[in-house]
């Protein structure tokens, strides 16, 4: 089922954007919610009229993003954990809070809900993708270390 998003949803995608999902979510969660509707022809139509109207707006928009596209991967970004005795494993994992968190002491900000971590359980170095707009992901790497 293809349904139009009408607000952000976490995990799915941006307002304005044509999203493929199953169903039962569309019929009993996006369209009572609000956040989304059925993807007619006569609904597509209308999304691309008010995707060319918005499309002036959304240029600052992407100039805004695509900075910080390029200050993040140049960002030696370090999250500290409490670590086992002995060995490489963490109390607990390493969370999206953790990370943003981690992004804006270093003076960029990061909408949280668009930012998708592998499951850290040990010391190391891994990738995080951040989501900054619907046109544009990037992926930046940062480490984890021992507190």
């Amino acid at each position: 089922m293809e349904i139009i998003l009408k607000k952000d949803v976490e995990k799915l995608g941006f307002s304005n954007e044509i999203v493929t999902v199953k169903n039962g979510y569309g019929r009993n969660f996006l369209i009572p919610q609000g956040l989304g509707v059925l993807a007619t022809e006569s609904a597509r139509k209308i999304l691309a009229e008010n995707l060319k109207q918005q499309a002036k707006k959304e240029e600052a928009e992407i100039t805004a993003v695509n900075k910080i596209a390029e200050a993040l991967p140049k960002l030696e970004i370090v999250i500290k954990a409490q670590v086992a005795e002995g060995g490489n494993k963490l109390f607990g994992s390493v969370k999206n809070s953790q990370f943003i968190e981690a992004i804006a002491a270093l003076g960029v900000e990061v909408n949280g809900k668009f930012v998708k971590l592998p499951k850290i359980k040990e010391l190391g170095t891994y990738d995080a993708e951040i989501r900054l707009h619907r046109s544009k992901s990037i992926n930046v790497s940062f480490k984890v270390i021992a507190k």
